[in-house]
């Protein structure tokens, strides 16, 4: 049974950074597309990054390009590493899996209805 466990949340000062761990274990495909989503109360789960299975291609939402970096390794653990954080960065960061047709680009960013496996997320707080 494929899982995703997000770590690597935490409490941060503005301008610092972390960096997010997606494990994933029981994956049946190699043939995907790995997303970070991120929502704060209220709002609706937004796509930040994005990497394909089939040729390590990203794709960032703009508010995140040059400070946030989406990567994977060869057992498909998926990171972000976050620099320059911002209080607006502040939320709940999910990991999700979809299909690899989606990216990257920018419909896996929005395409929130095609993920059928996510992580449990996890708090990032910029604040000082």
């Amino acid at each position: 049974q494929l899982q995703l466990v997000e770590s690597g949340g935490g409490l941060v000062p503005p301008g610092g950074s972390l960096t997010l761990t997606c494990v994933t274990s029981g994956l049946p495909f190699d043939y995907y597309v790995a997303t970070w989503f991120r929502q704060t109360p209220g709002k609706e789960r937004e796509g930040v990054a994005c990497i394909a299975s089939i040729s390590d291609g990203t794709f960032y939402t703009e508010s995140v390009r040059g400070r946030f970096t989406i990567s994977r390794d060869a057992k498909d653990t998926i990171y972000l590493q976050m620099n320059s954080l911002k209080p607006e960065d502040t939320a709940v960061y999910y990991c999700a899996l979809g299909p690899g047709a989606l990216g990257p680009g920018p419909s896996a960013l929005t395409s929130i209805s095609e993920y059928d496996h996510w992580g449990q997320g996890t708090q990032v707080t910029v604040s000082s």
